[in-house]
């Protein structure tokens, strides 16, 4: 394979999850768990709170919890520099990144 074919290749699988995530996003979320639908971030950026759709508010270790819990939709926990990370599930969608939301 030629380069030109991989990148033909790696398009084809981008355009697969992207339609997916489409097709997903129409159920959004059928379990009715919360979702984070806004963020609260530092002078530095960084995300110290979160807004879920219910209104609550919730701060990094309470959101933590509860997306260990499984109680928050779309967020995946991982680990990493030595602590647990929130982060939004890979869906091929920038618009609901965490860092996309919008602050409140």
């Amino acid at each position: 394979m030629n380069q030109k074919d991989f990148e033909k290749v790696y398009e084809q699988y981008k355009q697969q999850g992207e339609q997916q995530a489409q097709s997903e996003a129409g159920e959004t979320n059928p379990d009715g768990r919360e979702e984070f639908v806004a963020v609260k971030k530092n002078d530095d950026g960084d995300i110290i709170a979160f807004k879920t759709n219910t209104g609550r508010e919730l701060d990094y270790l309470q959101a933590l919890d509860e997306a260990k819990s499984g109680r928050i939709a779309h967020i995946d926990v991982f680990h990493k520099y030595g602590r647990d990370i929130i982060r939004s599930e890979p869906d091929g969608i920038k618009e609901n990144n965490l860092d996309n939301l919008p602050e409140f």
